[in-house]
């Protein structure tokens, strides 16, 4: 039952032993991981070419994600929304970065440039697919499985040279606390929708466990449940992310738990600029905190779930 999981996970356990202390190595494994997203999304959106009835299939991807996405949203609202209440958390008591990079067009141009490549590889799909047939579609699936065990030891080995110790990590409460409540919520949220995607319940919570990592959730769970299913993860979790970039400014100030949490993942690299921006670099570690415990969960958890 477990094979399959320990399969995948060697490699980020694998990758998460190796210690890099030369900062010009640490930047190529950064470019070789975000090199890897890269061929990855394409080889999933030429798989997404290859299925049948190509039209009624993207339709049956779109509904099926912005269902997913509602229902996650609304536990993650609701849940984040009681946390706010509870911590002693406010915007504002430390200056905010003046010069942060938060123009709405870059801070979405990174997630926007991912879903370009998606379509690119559907377009590449429809116009070789007739010259190469079935070759191409299945050849684009074993290809990425392979670079996916190679993108899961970059993984490992960016998480262990993050610069993120596991004590600070714990003593700080507000971020574990976060991490935590948006991890539980997103889950419940993915029960509630599997039976509605005629999904297993374990496959509804694999689906719900990307906590904003589109990249990573959407190879995933493409890998094992095919490209319909990896679209439908990529496009939520990429919903999450450009959702966050309009929702902190405007609830940070009341909500700043929710502000936070909502970007999942993220909150730690592509939300940082805005959260840091509206919310003061007292929020900085929080979310920091709160977006690498849940990159850390989110790879085990997903193949966990699958492999039930």
């Amino acid at each position: 039952m477990f094979s399959g999981l320990l399969i995948v996970l060697l490699p980020l356990v694998a990758g998460y032993l190796v210690r890099v202390r030369s900062s010009h190595l640490q930047g190529l494994i950064n470019h070789a991981v975000n090199g890897s997203i890269y061929v990855i999304l394409l080889l999933m959106g030429a798989s997404l070419a290859g299925l049948d009835n190509l039209s009624s299939q993207l339709s049956r991807l779109g509904g099926s994600a912005l269902l997913l996405f509602a229902l996650t949203s609304a536990c993650n609202f609701v849940a984040l929304g009681w946390l706010s209440r509870r911590l002693a958390m406010r915007a504002g008591a430390t200056p905010g970065v003046k010069n942060a990079p938060v123009s709405k067009f870059a801070a979405m141009k990174g997630s926007l440039s991912l879903l370009g490549i998606v379509a690119l590889g559907v377009i590449l799909g429809l116009l070789l697919g007739p010259i190469v047939g079935q070759v191409l579609f299945h050849g684009a699936e074993v290809l990425a499985e392979g670079v996916l065990y190679v993108l899961l030891a970059l993984i490992g080995c960016q998480l262990r040279n993050s610069g993120m110790p596991l004590k600070q990590i714990l003593l700080n409460r507000s971020g574990l606390a976060i991490a935590l409540t948006l991890a539980a919520s997103s889950l419940v949220a993915g029960l509630a929708a599997a039976p509605l995607l005629s999904l297993s319940w374990n496959e509804g919570l694999a689906m719900a466990s990307g906590f904003g990592w589109y990249s990573l959730s959407a190879i995933l769970i493409g890998d094992q449940l095919g490209p319909l299913m990896g679209g439908v993860a990529f496009f939520n979790d990429l919903a999450r992310e450009l959702l966050t970039f309009v929702l902190v400014p405007l609830v940070i100030h009341r909500h700043a738990a929710l502000a936070i949490g909502y970007g999942g993942a993220t909150s730690m690299d592509f939300a940082l600029p805005v959260i840091q921006q509206h919310g003061g670099v007292a929020f900085v570690p929080v979310a920091v905190v709160s977006g690498f415990l849940l990159s850390l969960l989110s790879p085990p958890l997903i193949l966990f779930w699958l492999s039930l």
